[in-house]
């Protein structure tokens, strides 16, 4: 049985303190966003304390599990980036204990927060999601004339239905108001018609105020009315100014839970399996019962008698039919109603096509959204693991604590998996991608990700160093560096003119050579480059005894040698070589003609530089060698 080791017992508590303490940030950060979201439903409701409390309650409830990911990846880059900053992390590798062996027991805290996370989804989230949304429909319910939106019909005040052109929220006012209301029956409806209104409640909330201004009033009369007066088919009224009291309850009620039985975010994995199982059979039916209307619609084929022979009904079936000399022995005046009868019946089945296909469609998004939900509990619990195999190794190599760098840090990463996951389950929940594509795409993202930070810090690997990045796409870009040779304040030995100068000399005749051997300035061979290896010894040799000379003149006190030496360009010498070390990565790159034609571009680019360079350090040479001449005159003489 493993012993639980003070060490483990030591980063265990200082994640659990800087857990508690993210966890509660974060879940205050997710709730203001989800409270700016419906900030509309709350205010000018007249709600009570209680009901207020209730709606806090469920949403923090709701909200644990999308916090517990965002928690453990902020603590556990804060707990080992304030170890990498105390040097205690040091201390830790120096007695030999390897980071994976640091983390033991945090993984462990992290797996049980993962099975809690997905208990809570399955279990008590379910139940939040269900109130929650049953308090938003009553808030949404309770003060209909703040809800009413521009330019769609609005059912949600009894009998009535609303179109506003346009309102004005500061002054409640509405414009271009249209008011289907219902009564008794269809028969009985009544439309108004005003330039401008408003709707207020009453002061006990039993009634709406409408008032309308500038407007007309049509209206069906009631069989009563019209016995004695069959002449007059329906009532009008034009009006200036008009008010209607119109019957609603405004107190608050909890909706019933009933019209929210396709919400699977409310719904356990068992119901959802079930529910699953339910629509499938429920929408095949649907659309089985449409295939036998289609195949009794236009495959029908009649009864026959049992006289009918096998063959008199294969030929009755096989006979085929010119639509287009029946259609033009037709007489003009027939041809005119067979088009327009054909038109009406495509119409009329294209209309009935689209509503079959908008039942079909609205039956798969619900299915969907089932299967995306039973597959996000899961996911969601393994951020969790995903997200401390980010943050614990980011924390051991940036080694920085507090919340400056690890937040900066977490947020990015939570930024690039929110991303992931909302584009996954957007695509998934259209119906483009596959369920469990889209919910699968940050985890298979992510988890590589995790692998190679745990990877780099298990093994010390410079992963934020700057300066190699740097280097790197210099490299890759040629660019150089300058360089740059300072005189010296105290200079204990003197350089080697005389020596300097003919090393000099020497290297002037190996550029001559090695120039008039390749011909820098032509294009260089392909199958050279990608298929044979060669080296450039010549090359390297004069850039040795260059650097060399360079280094034993720096010690001089003449400031045009030192100003000369400054003009020395830092040679590449591999810009004749191949591309890669590898002989099979070259051929590869060969082989891939965009890679292939590039990284030849570049190569001849770099032949073209080492020309010019060849030639400029030629001509400091030169110039470098009669300055020496003058120096060393005075000592001849």
């Amino acid at each position: 049985m493993p012993r639980i080791k003070k060490l483990d017992i030591f980063i265990v508590r200082q994640f659990g303190t800087l857990f508690l303490g993210t966890f509660f940030i974060c879940q205050f950060v997710l709730m203001m966003q989800f409270l700016w979201r419906y900030i509309d439903e709350l205010i000018g409701k007249g709600l009570t304390l209680d009901v207020m409390a209730q709606f806090f309650g469920y949403m923090g409830l709701m909200l644990v599990p999308q916090a517990l990911p965002l928690a453990i990846l902020l603590s556990s880059l804060i707990t080992f980036g304030n170890l990498g900053e105390s040097s205690e992390l040091t201390a830790i590798r120096a007695s030999g204990i390897s980071l994976l062996q640091a983390f033991r027991g945090l993984i462990v805290v992290t797996v049980v927060i993962m099975f809690g996370s997905l208990y809570f989804q399955n279990y008590i989230g379910p139940n939040a999601n269900m109130k929650i949304m049953q308090l938003l429909i009553s808030m949404k319910q309770k003060s209909p004339e703040l809800e009413i939106p521009e330019g769609v019909f609005y059912d949600g005040i009894p009998q009535c239905n609303i179109y506003v052109q346009k309102k004005n929220i500061k002054t409640g006012k509405l414009y271009g108001v249209m008011i289907y209301r219902m009564t008794d029956s269809y028969e009985d409806a009544a439309i108004i018609l005003a330039d401008s209104g408003m709707i207020q409640s009453t002061a006990e909330k039993k009634h709406l105020v409408l008032s309308l201004w500038s407007g007309e009033w049509f209206e069906n009369m009631q069989e009563s009315e019209l016995q004695n007066s069959a002449a007059v088919p329906y009532r009008r009224e034009s009006f200036i100014a008009k008010k209607i009291i119109l019957d609603f309850n405004g107190n608050f009620n909890m909706a019933d839970a009933s019209s929210l039985s396709n919400n699977a975010q409310a719904k356990s994995l068992a119901q959802i399996h079930n529910d699953i199982d339910s629509l499938n059979h429920v929408y095949d039916s649907i659309g089985h019962s449409y295939y036998r209307d289609v195949q009794a619609m236009y495959y029908s084929v009649p009864r026959l008698n049992k006289r009918d022979s096998t063959l008199a009904v294969e030929k009755a079936l096989s006979k085929s039919v010119n639509i287009d000399s029946l259609y033009n022995k037709l007489p003009p005046s027939q041809k005119q109603g067979v088009i327009n009868n054909a038109m009406s019946r495509v119409q009329s089945d294209m209309n009935d096509l689209e509503f079959k296909s908008m039942i079909t469609s609205d039956g798969d998004k619900i299915i969907r959204l089932h299967k995306i939900e039973s597959i996000n509990k899961f996911t969601l619990a393994l951020t969790c693991l995903i997200f401390f195999f980010i943050g614990a190794p980011l924390g051991a190599i940036i080694r920085k604590g507090g919340l400056g760098v690890p937040v900066i840090v977490s947020v990015l990463v939570f930024i690039f998996y929110y991303i992931l996951d909302n584009t996954g389950y957007r695509m998934a929940r259209q119906g483009i991608w596959s369920v469990w594509f889209g919910k699968s795409l940050a985890p298979a993202i992510l988890i590589p990700l995790a692998i190679f930070v745990t990877y780099k810090s298990n093994n010390d690997s410079i992963v934020f160093n700057m300066d190699s990045y740097i280097d790197f796409f210099k490299k890759l870009l040629g660019i150089r560096t300058k360089r740059e040779v300072a005189g010296k304040e105290v200079i204990i030995q003197d350089p080697d003119y005389h020596r300097d100068a003919e090393e000099l000399n020497q290297i002037s005749k190996l550029i001559v050579a090695y120039s008039a051997k390749h011909r820098l300035q032509r294009l260089p061979n392909p199958v050279q480059i990608f298929f044979e290896r060669h080296s450039n010894h010549t090359l390297e040799k004069v850039n040795q005894q260059l650097e060399a000379t360079i280094e034993d003149l720096s010690n001089t006190r003449d400031n045009v040698i030192l100003t000369e030496l400054n003009r020395y360009p830092i040679l590449s010498i591999k810009a004749l070589s191949r591309p890669f070390k590898h002989t099979w990565l070259n051929v590869l790159t060969a082989i891939c003609i965009p890679v292939g034609v590039v990284l030849y571009c570049r190569m001849w680019r770099f032949r073209l530089r080492l020309m010019y360079d060849l030639k400029t350090i030629m001509s400091v040479n030169k110039n470098i060698e009669n300055q020496i001449a003058v120096i060393e005159a005075p000592h001849n003489d």
